[in-house]
């Protein structure tokens, strides 16, 4: 794949990780686990272990094009591959080449290789993100700038507070992400998911009775098989699920939830960023923003606005992974086909989402002196919250608001700050001037002086690790 209709994840190392050959070399590298943990449970002997090892750490001796279209035959890539694999290992390793597994144990399980390393390359870029993003909340935690609700000013808020929420969502995606990664199993079941092949090649439990048969095992006994599928989630580093999931299929929607989550925490980061960044507000820019292919005057938000496409896409992708959910009988024909596709997608668009949300932390310029500049733009109109609180034991509460409304009003028409209105109005309505010598309208209309607990809340959110 070149990418072309990917620049996101283009070139990124979840782009590499997810590749069609990386998906060979895992479900090669599943093939070469399963006869190895025979080996130690002294179900296959050593050297077809060795030899099925050596034929499946060479991915390019197998045509991954040609598999793939041979696999139009029998709904999955495995079954060719396990057709050139046992045909490049010596005679007597054939018959240890996938045997007992079918081809989900396969394909499901080189999945969940694919999904832990993408997911390690997530978890290092999230990390990224969040210490450039704590770096950015605390030297603006006293940064004050317009709040906005809505589209609107609202009251002050500052950036530190805004970057302390988008390390939060980045933390929430981290812990997310790195719970789905620990659980992620191994699969191994069989044709139905009962292990009733293993058990018969010696993987414990069953007692041979008569050609065909085995004794059931006791109660609190281990299950036929279930020491194979121990042995084969450590040679690959992946959890042994209690239960082969050919159809339970929660890892993969717990994957799909995390996944998802992220490029949406991103994605809410990348708006503010998109906003934010526009030429008539310009509170922030990229470090290094994109060029136009017919305006030269422009630095485009590239990153920012790489990340929200990711994040509009991932939604459509995890619905498909949460409609396979509802797979028919011990295999299913259609629901597991269909998750292998935006599962790659989904893995390989957040990988690059997350990419580029660490260079764009990383890089983000704020600009402080905007931000100021906006404050002022509604004549003190931002803290009118403020003086409806202060005014209110003075005037009363309706009354008070009555006053503050017309206020605005005539600050918004006549182009005087609220101060000066709302001196004016406390004249008109006869307030003695003893009651309002302790009132600094110019204090109270200063939105630098009414953030609340901004820079509190931002030192909380901080303490976070």
């Amino acid at each position: 794949m070149s990418g072309l209709f990917a620049p996101g994840s283009a070139g990124s190392p979840a782009e590499d990780a997810t590749s069609d050959q990386a998906f060979l070399a895992a479900m090669l590298e599943a093939e070469a686990a399963l006869t190895r943990a025979q080996a130690a449970l002294g179900m296959a002997p050593p050297e077809a272990a060795t030899a099925v090892t050596a034929a499946a750490a060479d991915p390019g001796r197998f045509d991954a094009r040609e598999i793939a279209l041979r696999a139009r035959e029998g709904g999955n890539p495995v079954i060719p591959l396990v057709a050139r694999l046992t045909a490049a290992v010596p005679d007597g390793a054939a018959p240890y080449v996938h045997r007992g597994a079918t081809s989900q144990d396969i394909l499901d399980t080189a999945l969940m290789l694919l999904a832990a390393r993408t997911s390690d390359l997530i978890l290092a870029d999230l990390a990224r993100t969040e210490r450039a993003l704590a770096r950015l909340a605390a030297a603006h935690r006293d940064t004050a700038m317009p709040g906005r609700t809505l589209t609107q000013h609202a009251v002050p808020t500052t950036f530190g507070l805004k970057a302390a929420g988008w390390r939060s969502l980045v933390l929430d995606a981290r812990d997310r992400v790195a719970g789905v990664r620990g659980a992620l199993p191994v699969q191994l079941g069989g044709a139905a998911g009962t292990l009733a092949a293993f058990g018969e090649y010696g993987a414990g439990g069953g007692v041979s009775r008569s050609e065909g048969e085995t004794e059931p095992p006791e109660a609190g006994r281990e299950p036929p098989g279930q020491s194979l599928v121990a042995a084969f989630a450590r040679q690959l580093g992946l959890r042994e699920p209690v239960l082969p999931w050919h159809t339970l299929r929660t890892p993969v929607a717990d994957l799909a939830a995390a996944l998802a989550f992220t490029a949406g925490a991103l994605g809410k980061a990348a708006a503010d960023v998109l906003t934010l960044s526009r030429t008539e507000i310009a509170e922030v820019s990229e470090g290094t923003g994109g060029g136009s292919s017919a305006m030269p005057h422009k630095a485009n938000p590239v990153r920012a606005t790489l990340i929200t496409a990711a994040a509009r896409r991932a939604p459509g992708l995890a619905a498909t992974l949460y409609g396979s959910l509802a797979a028919e009988d011990e295999r299913p024909a259609g629901a597991w086909h269909a998750e292998w596709e935006p599962l790659r997608d989904l893995l390989r668009l957040t990988g690059g989402a997350a990419r580029n949300a660490a260079e764009l932390a990383e890089g983000l310029c704020v600009h402080p002196a905007a931000m100021r500049e906006h404050l002022g733009l509604t004549g003190g109109l931002i803290v009118s919250e403020r003086l409806s609180a202060t005014l209110a034991p003075l005037l009363g509460r309706a009354r008070a608001k009555e006053a503050l409304t017309s206020a605005a009003r005539r600050t918004r028409d006549e182009g005087r700050t609220l101060a000066a209105v709302v001196a004016e109005i406390l004249t008109e309505l006869g307030v003695d001037e003893r009651a309002l010598k302790d009132i600094d309208l110019t204090e109270l209309t200063d939105p630098t002086h009414y953030t609340g607990a901004a820079a509190a809340l931002t030192d909380r959110a901080l303490e976070r690790r």
